[in-house]
């Protein structure tokens, strides 16, 4: 029996006389086929391949079937403008059927909420913040809200999965599914995450239904790819304006500043143009998205801010200022075009750096072997723990210490904590003044409710702050931007340097507990450091394909002329020793550099590394490269700290990582560090800037020779 067969006949008639289908994607066939048989999901198929009906049609099926006493199903976006984009087709899905949609979120209006408490929609629309807050509200009955509740459905779930918001979303969803009377189905969708089995399993939690992994053969479809290489950015924007014109195109940027700065240029070439950032006002963003739907001739400058599903219409174009970090929202973006027949998806790139041709390609050619990047669980998530244990405080008005710990040990990102650590957290959270005991329960101490009371507690509930931001000085006091921490992170003292506003700049002093970064003009001669455009930490595999592009001499149909030329002469210039995996080293006066190519987080490690082996020297990485600065750097030495490195007891040394850590700047990563343990913010922190047994797990891949040559030749 088909899929469209075995859902509601109220349902089946709606799908053809109010949608006009005449069959159902195979993703419908076999995600309705897996929900309809009870399995928890991951959906996956490209942007606008039809998960959302994928999920909610057999969803909506089975409460028409069986009418739920209040909530039956939720809808889980990560932002609220994507709740808003989906409220309209979800309302036509629940209507065409006699049910009712709601949608929750921070901008809901309090009378509407009122309304809903009182009849409770049977679908829910929300974000895992407002689920939150309902459950802690005074004015929500969560049990009667949620009591009958038999399905969430998370969309872009790749967004949530191995971050502190994911882990937030898997502790409500845990405390949900105890004041349901059902296992309540789970279900994820994705266009793009290259481990799925592992987000299933991540997403079960201590649902008891059997799993599936919804991943229909896709139909290969036309790409069309260019990188474009301009010399500066008014350059570059002028000719995004020129392709754009008459067309509807979305230009992603890597950063805010960015992202004024083109919109600025293209707007001069005559290009209506309007601006997309989480800075810009949600009245601006949402009136550019609805003026750019009803356009025919514009260009919406953004950030990622609208990677995600958010329907802007049909796209003729995604232009893309340098690369993204990831194969993952290369693919979002592109997955934008192409939904109309006959044309083809498409993402033209304009590079104003060398790095960015190398990265697009890197991107482009990763995507084209079939890879994307795998998401990690981290099992280890002290950040939310720690919100957890106040909100769960706060809701009942306390809780006890087991109470809690009985709803956390549940949760898959706490799993790796053990309960004799969780009682430490607590004593230290009670010393501290973070919790209190009344009457054997936790309750909210001093210093918690000193930051988190303010509003009712709203500061709490929105659980993480947005990425902090440095303001980069000159000595006297002079403001010439800002940065973000991802960059910070890897500044070093009166070492490194950076283009900033189209000048170098030298970094005195990084002061973390105002966020300054105070800097001089850079000497004549001292380049920036590599990389130094990228806001974050580069993956390891993308690396790996940078290299492989400078080393294997293939060649590439999408490269302009100009893109092209910038590639040959980054591959003559660089040294002639680099090989695959392994990459080479070359010597120029008293500085070495290590041409590494294993990624920000490996690199950073390997500083620390070399920094113990060798404790005079000076190190500044990158993602591709480690400078290694000092009177007595030589090769001969160099090569002696290699082979400390690449002993196994180096990286076995718990006492040398350990002072490691404890060495490594209190970088500000969660709003409840300051609530935090030494031990834990010092874990928290080295495992945002540190990969030791990636690291130890290179260097061992790298010790053999390769072409015959020794991994330690150097090129002059």
């Amino acid at each position: 029996m088909s899929t469209f067969a075995r859902f509601a006949p109220r349902l089946q008639e709606a799908i053809v006389a109010r949608l006009g289908w005449s069959n159902l994607r195979p993703v419908q066939e076999e995600a309705g086929a897996a929900l309809l048989d009870g399995c928890n999901a991951v959906i996956l198929a490209p942007t606008a391949g039809g998960k959302t009906e994928a999920s909610m049609f057999p969803t909506l099926s089975q409460m028409v079937v069986d009418a739920p006493a209040s909530v039956g199903a939720i809808y889980v976006a990560p932002i609220k403008a994507l709740l808003n984009n989906q409220a309209e087709r979800l309302g036509l899905y629940t209507e065409m059927v006699g049910l009712r949609r709601f949608v929750w979120h921070g901008d809901t209006a309090s009378p509407a909420r009122k309304s809903f408490l009182k009849a409770p929609a049977e679908l829910l629309m929300t974000t895992p913040e407002s689920l939150e807050v309902m459950l802690v509200s005074q004015r929500v009955n969560e049990q009667r809200l949620f009591c009958d509740l038999r399905t969430i459905v998370i969309d872009e779930i790749h967004a949530l999965a191995g971050t502190d918001r994911g882990a937030h979303l898997m502790s409500v969803l845990e405390r949900i599914a105890r004041l349901s009377k059902h296992d309540i189905q789970r279900v994820g969708l994705s266009a793009t995450v290259g481990n799925p089995a592992d987000i299933l399993q991540w997403l079960q939690g201590t649902s008891a239904r059997p799993g599936r992994v919804v991943d229909p053969p896709k139909q290969p479809g036309r790409r069309q790819l260019l990188i474009i290489h301009r010399p500066d950015l008014a350059q570059l924007s002028e000719d995004a304006a020129r392709l754009a014109r008459g067309q509807k195109s979305l230009f992603f940027c890597q950063s805010r500043a960015t992202t004024e700065a083109v919109a600025e240029h293209v707007r001069r070439a005559g290009t209506t143009v309007f601006v997309h950032h989480s800075a810009v006002s949600r009245e601006e963003r949402e009136l550019a998205e609805e003026r750019f739907n009803r356009g025919t001739d514009a260009c919406i400058v953004c950030t990622s801010t609208l990677e995600l599903g958010i329907d802007v219409g049909d796209l003729d174009r995604v232009l893309q200022a340098e690369a993204p970090d990831t194969v993952s929202s290369f693919l979002q973006r592109m997955g934008r075009t192409g939904r109309r027949a006959g044309q083809a998806a498409n993402t033209t790139f304009f590079c104003e750096s060398t790095e960015g041709v190398l990265q697009a390609i890197a991107l482009i050619e990763l995507a084209k072997a079939g890879w994307v990047e795998h998401v990690a669980v981290d099992r280890r998530c002290w950040p939310v723990l720690i919100h957890q244990v106040l909100a769960m405080s706060l809701a009942r008005d306390g809780i006890t210490a087991e109470d809690a710990w009985a709803q956390l040990a549940r949760v898959p990102d706490f799993s790796g904590i053990a309960h004799s650590e969780y009682e430490r957290l607590i004593n230290w959270m009670l010393r501290d003044g973070a919790l209190r005991l009344a009457s054997g329960l936790l309750v909210l101490g001093p210093q918690a409710e000193r930051r988190f009371g303010r509003k009712h507690f709203m500061e709490l509930f929105a659980v993480f702050s947005s990425p902090q931001t440095y303001t980069v000085q000159t000595p006297s006091g002079q403001p010439l931007g800002t940065l973000n921490q991802g960059f910070v992170d890897r500044l070093v003292d009166g070492v490194s340097c950076f283009l900033l506003g189209g000048r170098a700049w030298a970094v005195v002093r990084v002061q973390h507990d105002d966020r300054r970064v105070i800097t001089e003009p850079a000497p004549r001669g001292r380049q920036p450091t590599w990389g130094g455009f990228l806001p974050q930490f580069l993956g390891f595999e993308v690396c790996q394909r940078v290299l492989r592009v400078l080393t294997d001499g293939e060649s590439f149909g999408y490269l302009d002329e100009a893109a092209q030329a910038v590639l040959t002469a980054h591959r003559d210039a660089m040294p002639s020793s680099l090989a695959p995996v392994r990459g080479g080293i070359e010597v120029d006066g008293d500085e070495i550099r290590w041409w590494t190519f294993a990624g920000g987080r490996i690199n950073a490690t390997l500083r620390y590394a070399i920094e113990a082996a060798a404790s005079d020297w000076r190190v500044v990485p990158d993602n591709f490269l480690i400078k290694i600065r000092g009177e007595s750097v030589n090769v001969p030495r160099f090569r002696a700290v290699l082979a400390t490195l690449r002993q196994p007891a180096f990286w076995d040394d718990a006492q040398l990582w350990q002072e490691v850590a404890e060495s490594l700047p209190s970088y500000r990563l969660s709003k409840f560090q300051p609530l935090m343990p030494p031990w834990v913010a010092r874990e928290v922190v080295s495992s945002y800037l540190l990969d030791i047994p990636g690291a130890g797990h290179w260097l061992a891949a790298t010790a053999a020779p390769a072409h015959g040559q020794p991994p330690e030749q150097d090129a002059r």
